[in-house]
């Protein structure tokens, strides 16, 4: 389904009809495609949107315009056009970063916020020579591929999720290739999230090589008031494709009680 947003299309997909909506935003290099485990794990019982950020998956890709404030007033004109009341954002890496800043400026009808393997809110610390390097990263399958077994997963994923991944990787636009790594990446909301005034819960991955349990503790627990973090055994940064049955009740467990909550509460 396209949304109008922000003076663009935007591509979700919808799932569900429960009072509470669940809004799901992906990692640098995934699509809403990345979250269907989850959401199917979780439509039974919330109403589910994901996300494809302008630039990946079926959205559309502009030239520019991938910094942090824009491809949250893109997941904010979904929010506006599906008119959702009362809902939980759900980002992922890059998404959570996207997250952190859209609930920090409390919106009207957010109640609670779930950050999974979210990349702090402080700028990624890795050299910028190592930067331009990750920006090559999804060129091509091997590269992909590569990246899949170094740094994204400790699991091996199944044939279906792996080749999901590569093609993901490879349908993203330049322009959001290179946006993330070369310069969003780079802001800093660090004194925007101590604003942040809803329940949330991060999950991390035990083996996370991209955003590990302790940078998280350090860079983003201490900064958002009513964080709490879950780390999950054994898993890397793509929870929700290696560890989908752990984290679907992690967030199920998180979010029921918030059905009940209203908004400002």
């Amino acid at each position: 389904m396209k949304v109008a947003s922000n003076g663009i299309s935007i591509h979700i997909e919808e799932q569900g009809d429960g009072d509470l909506s669940l809004v799901f935003l992906h990692y640098w290099g995934g699509s809403s495609r990345t979250w269907r485990h989850v959401t199917a794990g979780l439509a039974p019982r919330f109403h589910t949107i994901a996300i494809d950020h302008r630039g990946w998956g079926e959205s559309d890709a502009p030239g520019d315009g991938y910094g942090l404030g824009d491809l949250a007033a893109d997941a904010e004109g979904v929010i506006k056009a599906r008119n959702l009341q009362r809902y939980v954002l759900v980002g992922h890496s890059m998404g959570g970063k996207v997250a952190q800043l859209m609930a920090s400026r409390r919106p009207d009808g957010l109640v609670g916020l779930v950050l999974v393997a979210p990349s702090p809110p402080t700028p990624m610390a890795i050299p910028e020579e190592a930067r331009a390097m990750m920006a090559s990263s999804y060129d091509d399958r091997q590269m992909i591929e590569a990246t899949i077994d170094k740094v994204l997963t400790a699991k091996a994923l199944a044939t279906e999720d792996r080749e999901q991944v590569i093609a993901d990787s490879l349908r993203g636009a330049l322009s959001a290739k290179q946006a993330w790594p070369r310069a969003t990446s780079q802001e800093d909301i660090t004194a925007q999230v101590e604003a942040i005034n809803v329940p949330t819960l991060v999950i991390a991955g035990e083996l996370d090589g991209v955003d590990s349990p302790a940078v998280l503790q350090a860079e983003l627990l201490t900064r958002v008031p009513q964080a709490v973090m879950h780390v999950l055994p054994d898993t890397g940064h793509l929870s929700m494709l290696e560890s989908a049955e752990e984290l679907v009740p992690l967030i199920e467990r998180f979010c029921r009680p918030l059905s009940y909550l209203s908004c400002g509460d």
